[in-house]
């Protein structure tokens, strides 16, 4: 591939290029397109003249600048496809999903006519719609399609039963959020539907679900190879393991496998079975668990059984320049059981969203080895009551390029209480959450959340953590086919009478991307982060291309400070790129040029780093009820 053989540096100019060409374009109206969710020929539609004039313009420059004969011109032919496929010709304006269908509740299910489709050259959109190249035809060939039968086991209705309240659109959010699934519609025949019942027609879309991804390093010699099957055979089964090598540890190679066996024999349950084998975190765990999938849903719980090894970061004293480690070996039982209460309706046909949801858990913690006396034998025992309230839109570009996303808006509170019985002393917990999310077509998604959660021993409040995070994403902008989104996140985590070797860090998704530095720990944590991504409509070997510029800024507490202001806040300025191929499991990959002003002390940072992820730094929170647990401090 061109891109390995590729200067970073060059590449991010590309990529800044993109950003210029559009900067003054920045406050145009946004287009909005009809959502047509037919699975029949889609009409052509049509895009402002003015727009497409400004998208030709860009890449027409483009073209014009890939043909001179300078290091830009043939970096730019190299890594640009400037005649990629086109897009699905049904674009979607941000819809909220309820009540599509609700003239048709409580009609018999007469028939259930299921069409899944191979990754590549097909559409959910357009059915008539068939692969035309070499390429995809053998990537077709290469691939096994999804069974029917695994289709019809996500449906929540069934053939001669009822239609009941919300299960059509949540049945095509399930099959939507299936991993090796990439888009999925269902529809009701309206030419066939009668006063008492109905035809349903579903029509689903695989991505191609072998994949992986790799690292090597030619100064070092260290790698890494991941390989994944997220559809074996078209069971639905999920196989993934890693394997590093070269590794300056005591031990040059570590290994991972993960197997995941979802939904089994339509009871909802997923199967878990995990091994790590690393030279500092050693796991085995199996787990069976199902939740709240649905808003429906009545009962969830989970079984769990892990044996872990790790090795725990010990507190620095004053005058310590190195790290110390101490070892934290155990196992664990995990068990809890939901059930979900709903409020009466006398509307016939209206199924009210709001849930009332009572939870109980057990968790038993044996510890073999311990790094400090603070870590003891115990069982805890919680319990919650909680209220959660579920919707969702539907809309497009937000993490995904292009395909579907459903956006869950809703409430969900919760109190928790609990009792842990130790073998050295005991004491009760209380904790409660509140998250809010709201979405709107022209004013974008907001999402706030803040915890409270603390043990009582002996009139001792202890291990506290409040824990307040905020995130809000714009509506999109769009000229022609780029478009742009703002993301921006807040963080707040402050810790309250926390153990000496309870102490937080700001490196990666804790804080600042790109930051590493395990000497910069504290208390109480304040982060603001901020990215500009920009969707162009270029393509690279069928992976589209986005990219992006970021600012992020964190306060730690250190040493015995309480207040995370009073020092200077670390901070880091970047541009990148991401690739993504939304009909392939391969993950997004993302390399990103980051400055950092203020480097941690000791450390081997420089100004500059260039580094590349593979996971996005922000994420939906879903308003589905989990298990009672105790407040994260991380």
């Amino acid at each position: 591939m061109p891109l390995l053989h590729a200067h970073p540096v060059r590449l991010l100019r590309a990529c800044l290029l993109c950003l210029l060409l559009l900067s003054a374009s920045i406050g145009q109206a946004q287009v909005v397109v009809p959502d047509t969710i037919q699975v029949l020929p889609a009409d052509t539609t049509k895009v402002d003249s003015v727009k497409q004039s400004f998208n030709d313009n860009v890449i027409e420059n483009l073209k014009k600048m890939s043909e001179r004969k300078t290091i830009m011109g043939k970096l730019l032919k190299s890594l640009l496809d400037f005649d990629p496929a086109d897009e699905e010709a049904t674009r979607m304006n941000a819809e909220l999903v309820q009540k599509e269908y609700e003239k048709h509740n409580y009609k018999i299910v007469r028939n259930i006519d299921i069409l899944t489709l191979d990754a590549f050259g097909y559409s959910v959109n357009d059915t008539s719609r068939v692969p035309d190249s070499f390429f995809e035809k053998l990537g077709n060939s290469l691939h096994v399609k999804t069974g029917r039968g695994e289709v019809r086991n996500k449906l929540l209705f069934r053939k001669h039963e009822p239609l009941e309240p919300l299960d059509l659109i949540e049945s095509e959010r399930l099959l939507r959020q299936t991993r090796h699934l990439l888009d999925a519609r269902i529809v009701v025949n309206e030419q066939t539907s009668t006063n008492d019942s109905v035809d349903v027609f579903v029509v689903t879309k695989d991505i191609f679900s072998l994949g992986g991804s790799g690292s090597y390093s030619l100064s070092s010699g260290k790698g890494r190879v991941t390989l994944r099957e997220l559809n074996f055979l078209g069971q639905a089964h999920q196989v993934e393991g890693t394997y590093k090598f070269n590794l300056d540890r005591p031990r040059p190679w570590e290994a991972a496998g993960f197997y995941t066996i979802e939904n089994i024999g339509r009871t909802y349950i997923t199967a878990d079975v995990a091994y790590v084998d690393q030279n500092y975190y050693k796991e085995k765990s199996l787990s069976l668990s199902r939740n709240f999938f649905t808003v429906n849903t009545k009962y969830a719980g989970a079984v769990n059984v892990s044996w872990i090894n790790d090795r725990f970061q010990l507190p620095l004293a004053p005058d310590d320049t190195v790290l110390r480690y101490g070892n934290v070996n155990f196992n664990r039982q995990d068990v809890w059981l939901g059930r979900s209460l709903k409020f009466k309706s006398y509307n016939l046909g209206y199924e009210p969203r709001g849930r009332i949801i009572l939870g109980s858990r057990v968790i038993n913690t044996n510890y073999s080895a311990t790094p400090t006396d603070n870590f003891q034998d115990n069982t805890l025992l919680l319990g919650s009551v909680g209220y959660s309230i579920r919707k969702y839109y539907k809309d497009r570009y937000l993490f995904g390029f292009g395909r579907t996303e459903d956006i869950p808006v809703g409430t969900l509170f919760s109190v928790t209480g609990g009792y842990q019985e130790g073998d050295i002393w005991d004491r009760t917990y209380l904790g409660t959450s509140l998250s809010v999310a709201r979405y709107g077509p022209g004013f974008g998604y907001l999402f706030g959340r803040a915890g409270y959660g603390t043990y009582i021993r002996d009139d001792r409040w202890e291990q506290g953590v409040l824990d307040v995070e905020a995130l809000y994403i714009t509506r999109l902008a769009e000229w022609g086919d780029w478009k742009l989104r703002h993301y921006v996140l807040g963080r707040g985590t402050i810790g309250i009478n926390r153990y000496p070797e309870e102490l937080l860090f700001i490196n990666n998704e804790s804080g600042i991307r790109g930051f590493r530095s395990d000497m910069v720990r504290g208390t109480r944590r304040v982060s603001l982060n901020y990215e500009a991504s920009l969707y162009t409509p270029l393509s690279l070997l069928g992976f589209r291309l986005a990219t992006f510029v970021f600012a992020d800024v964190a306060w730690l507490s250190t040493g015995n400070q309480s207040n995370p202001f009073t020092d200077t806040p670390y901070q880091s300025y970047g541009i990148g790129f991401r690739l993504r191929n939304e009909f392939l499991s391969f993950s997004t990959i993302q390399v990103t040029l980051g400055y950092y002003p203020q480097l941690p002390p000791n450390s081997n940072m420089r100004d500059f780093r260039l580094f590349e992820s593979s996971s996005e730094y922000y994420d939906f929170r879903d308003f589905q009820f989990t298990r009672p647990g105790v407040a994260d401090y991380y």
